[in-house]
């Protein structure tokens, strides 16, 4: 069974002040772990950790670029 309660901010700022401290400490570590899942990556981070090609797959694409370019110029 659920219970839906329309609460304005102001009210339920009244309420989390009378909180105990432990009470406080617990909703406060909810929120920082709610808003901890939304961290935005690091793009920088994200594309240095990615996978990089190899020797071969680079060689290979050259190869390809190489025989594209020739195809294009004829």
């Amino acid at each position: 069974m659920q219970v839906q309660i329309d609460i304005e901010f102001d009210q339920l700022l009244k309420i989390v002040k009378r909180l105990p401290s432990g009470q406080l400490k617990q909703l406060k570590a909810e929120i920082e772990k709610k808003a901890g899942s939304n961290k935005t990556v690091d793009l920088e981070a994200l594309l240095l950790s990615g996978p990089t090609a190899t020797k071969k797959q680079l060689a290979t694409i050259a190869k390809n670029r190489k025989t594209i370019n020739q195809w294009r110029t004829k």
